[in-house]
């Protein structure tokens, strides 16, 4: 009866000791004697010790550093870049079985891709199409990554340090291309001008009139300005002069 008890109780603790519970976002690949027994969804499971053995596998995103390194671009520039990639477990059996330790396998052909894939683009290419970049990044890393069992959904570039020197070149670039911008909006600013100014003048050849209107309406402008000096234009005194003329022609006609 003792012995029955003491058996009862040993089962009893070895069945406690074999509970194991996995998350919701974990799951178990379990191998019964060395070979593959399964996979095991979140919730109570039971782990038969010392015949069978669980590796617990995290289905939730990774977040993983490239850390910084040296590329040369296509056009001979050394730049150093770092980026940022998230990956997931899709097949937990591949990615315990197919290689030792995924997250290291993943970092190791992450760096040598961004090395080889930036690369192939200079230095103007890097700076205005990162988002195709990214993208072909992630599509090499993924091939590589598929057969271990786990999917890289993303690839972002997040820092590209320039050397001083070119630095100070692509400040002088873009100084230089405002100035050429500045300098083509004043020409086009002169050319509408003096389009506008020649319709005026052969309105005015036109219409006689409308210039003595606009000397008159220049010395009112000049005397609101409270001067004590008028200046007439030439033009405007022979005008003058003409109408004195003819005021004394009526003059001696009558």
């Amino acid at each position: 009866m003792g012995f029955i008890s003491i058996l009862i109780f040993l089962v009893i603790i070895y069945a406690f000791v074999s509970i194991r519970v996995l998350k919701q976002y974990e799951r178990g690949v379990v191998f019964l004697l060395g070979r593959f027994g399964g996979v095991r969804g979140p919730g109570l499971t039971l782990i038969f010790v010392p015949f069978q053995t669980m590796t617990r596998v995290s289905l939730r995103t990774v977040t993983m550093q490239i850390p910084s390194q040296k590329i040369i671009t296509k056009d001979n520039v050394s730049i150093d870049i770092a980026a940022v990639a998230y990956y997931h477990v899709t097949d937990p059996e591949k990615a315990v079985i197919a290689i030792e330790n995924v997250y290291n396998a993943i970092n190791q052909i992450s760096q040598t891709t961004v090395r080889n894939v930036v690369g192939r683009f200079s230095l103007d290419q890097l700076l205005s199409d990162t988002a195709s970049i990214n993208e072909q990044i992630k599509n090499v890393i993924d091939l590589h990554t598929e057969p271990w069992g786990a999917q890289v959904t993303a690839v972002e570039i997040k820092d590209i340090t320039l050397p001083d020197n070119m630095q100070r070149a692509m400040a002088k670039e873009a100084e230089a291309e405002r100035e050429r911008r500045a300098k083509i909006v004043a020409a086009e600013g002169e050319y509408q001008a003096a389009v506008k100014l020649g319709e005026a003048a052969d309105i005015i050849t036109q219409h006689p009139v409308a210039l003595q209107l606009r000397t008159l309406q220049t010395m009112a402008e000049i005397a609101t300005e409270k001067n004590s000096t008028i200046i007439f234009p030439a033009q405007f005194m022979t005008t003058v002069q003409e109408a004195l003329t003819m005021l004394g022609k009526d003059s001696a006609t009558k």
